[in-house]
């Protein structure tokens, strides 16, 4: 069970990190349907995020991978090239920064259109964020082959699930619950922590996707 909690722990964080989804967060909980829309938002990341890594755990655990010579050449493969797509999204990130550095940080026109969201258009969102996002993804298909490869027993991987959703749902889910208890005490911490992530967006989202990617990647290499 260890091993396969260490497997997917970092990728979890990696997701847990994602600015986007944080500000999207922070976003709703200052509109005016804040409580509903905070809590569809963080059903729909949670439905996302496990929906995702299911689908690539069932995917990896029912495809052959024998070991050839004593290598495992098929998920040795399957890891690079899911690390060279993290550390390639990490340059994007990197170069996107680059690139906008001298201009203002301005918000997409979904997030300007927040403060309109209900419970379903927020639910809606989460899942669209949590499992269609490139970068989120590309995580959760990570878990899910870590978890699917390694023929865990079913007890562990429930657990293994179990504790990498609660880590990378962790930073939706605060917010979430702090704002249903304490509303009038999170607003302007809340304001703060937006236009600090709307301005370092890209240099965090970079290196966490290079610190994954590179871990991904030591993982593939150790298959061969």
């Amino acid at each position: 069970m260890g091993n396969a909690v260490g497997a997917v722990l970092p990728l979890a964080v990696g997701i847990a990190l994602s600015p986007v989804p944080i500000i999207a967060t922070i976003l709703l909980l200052l509109s005016p349907r804040a409580r509903t829309a905070g809590i569809g938002f963080a059903a729909g990341w949670v439905l996302g995020i496990l929906t995702t890594v299911v689908i690539f755990l069932v995917l990896s655990a029912v495809i052959p991978t024998p070991a050839v010579g004593g290598i495992r050449p098929l998920p040795g493969t399957i890891h690079l090239m899911l690390g060279i797509a993290l550390m390639g999204l990490s340059v994007r990130q990197f170069r996107s920064r680059a690139r906008g550095e001298a201009q203002a940080a301005t918000l997409p026109s979904w997030m300007r259109a927040i403060d309109r969201f209900g419970f379903w258009d927020a639910l809606g969102m989460g899942v669209l964020l949590a499992a269609v996002n490139p970068k989120n993804l590309l995580l959760g298909a990570a878990a899910g082959a870590a978890l699917g490869i390694s023929a865990v027993a079913v007890g562990d991987a429930v657990i293994a699930l179990t504790v990498y959703l609660l880590v990378a749902a962790s930073t939706i889910l605060l917010p979430v619950v702090g704002f249903v208890v304490a509303a009038d005490r999170l607003e302007r911490p809340l304001t703060r922590l937006r236009i600090w992530l709307e301005r370092e967006n890209a240099v965090i989202m970079g290196m966490v996707l290079l610190v994954l990617g590179v871990v991904v990647l030591a993982r593939g290499i150790a298959y061969f």
